[in-house]
Formats: C-alpha cells, structure tokens, sequence
C-alpha cells in the first residue's frame, strides 16, 4: 500500500495513526508530498489533490481520512478502532473531532491565503464560535482518564486538539480546559502519537 501524505495535515495524520495501532505501518509506503504543488502522483491517486489518499494493495485509490481509517480498520486483525459494542458512542467522538480539525484547518488555510483579517469576516467569526463550543463539549464528555487501547474517536479529537496548539496556539485551549489538557497528554504520549508528531 502506498499514503500519500505530508507532515503538518491533522487528516494525514490521523490516518498514519491509524496505520500504527493496526500493526500496518510496515505494510506501507508513505509518500511525502506538497497537495498545494500539484503533485503529479497524487493528483492520479486522489484528483481533488488532497492528502491523505490511500493506494491499497489491489489498486484502489482512497481518499478522506476518515474513510481510509474505516478500510484499514477492516483489513487488520488488530483490536477494533470502531468497536461494535460502542458504535454510537465511537462515531460520536470522530464526528465532534472531524469537525474541531475542520474548522481549525479552514481558519489556518483562510489566513494563510487572505491574511489574519479573514477572522473578522461572518465566516471567521462562526468558525471561532464553533471551536470554542466544541472545546466546552469535549470538556464535558472526556471525564474518563486515558485508556491504553483508544479508538478512532479519540485519535481524531486528539489529533484536532494537538493541531490548534500546533497551527493555532493563540487559542489556548489547555489553559481553558486542565481536564481536557491532562486527557489530551495521556494521548499524545503514545508511541503513534510520538512518532507521528506535528513539525
């Protein structure tokens, strides 16, 4: 299998964590990339330019790292990423994750192409609204102390968690939220997310 990827997306790396708590890191060859530069291989594996994507053994071309978390999830024996015993409560989590990783990416791409002064715009504002709402939700829902087995949920809300304090520090999330911030640290203090860190 090849992943396409580069080492500062929080969708790219929540699929190389994936690839890590699966066992299938030696299975894959992962192939830096620069999406903005019309990477010519991955424009052929993926044509919205976008990374992750996913080439698996027969050919198949995936994209979305949510979607390729799902594949890979079914093709090792590994204990589940998306239990069935806690479906619900599992997707829950991905979905409040995806959508904190959302608005951060948006706002970093935002500035990053029309300058800080975007924020002020009716969209900045929402996505700084929906961040904090989130940071309050998650707050609320993460009482448990980190577990040496996570699932794909938690990868993804601590993948979005360690990318605003990466890309997004002004946010200052951890000093809002210590709980939050003790649960966030048992999580990036796993070898996945060690070897996978933001740089």
């Amino acid at each position: 299998m090849e992943l396409y990827l580069n080492a500062t997306s929080p969708y790219a790396r929540l699929a190389r964590i994936v690839l890590i708590e699966k066992g299938l890191a030696e299975a894959v060859t992962l192939k830096w990339c620069d999406p903005w530069a019309d990477d010519a291989a991955l424009l052929k594996a993926n044509p919205a330019g976008r990374i992750p994507a996913l080439i698996t053994e027969d050919g198949t071309t995936l994209s979305e790292s949510m979607l390729i978390a799902v594949y890979l999830d079914g093709v090792s024996p590994n204990k589940p990423m998306i239990p069935s015993t806690c479906l619900g409560d599992v997707l829950h989590l991905a979905g409040l994750g995806q959508n904190l990783m959302d608005a951060a990416f948006t706002t970093v791409i935002a500035r990053k192409h029309y300058g800080n002064e975007i924020e002020e715009s009716e969209l900045g504002l929402r996505r700084q609204r929906a961040i904090q709402r989130i940071l309050k939700q998650l707050d609320g829902e993460l009482k448990k102390t980190f577990a040496s087995s996570v699932n794909l949920g938690e990868i993804a809300i601590a993948v979005a968690l360690d990318y605003l304090a990466f890309r997004l520090p002004e946010v200052r999330w951890k000093e809002a939220y210590p709980q939050l911030q003790v649960w966030h640290a048992g999580m990036v203090a796993t070898k996945s997310f060690q070897q996978t860190a933001f740089c």
